[in-house]
């Protein structure tokens, strides 16, 4: 069964696959620039205490970026089993 979410709600330390990336041409061309592609796998390294950004490891490029979490909204993951 397939669970989509956002990525500021998918859970730290588990492989989460880019389903889709909601939002204007903007968010999506910056995401892209940042190396975050439909189909990537990636992992929340960890979380920022209160509201900061969230760390997050492109396992498929093998770069680390932080994310607002207004951005990390807009990430839609499925958790890879």
């Amino acid at each position: 069964m397939s669970r989509i979410m956002s990525l500021a709600k998918a859970p730290s330390d588990t492989p989460l696959k880019i389903m889709d990336i909601l939002g204007g041409h903007g968010v999506r061309r910056r995401l892209f620039a940042l190396g975050f592609h439909k189909d990537d796998t990636i992992e929340l390294d960890s979380r920022a205490i209160l509201r900061g950004p969230i760390l997050v490891k492109n396992l498929t490029a093998d770069t680390s970026v932080a994310l607002g979490r207004g951005v990390a909204q807009k990430i839609m993951v499925e958790i890879i089993e």
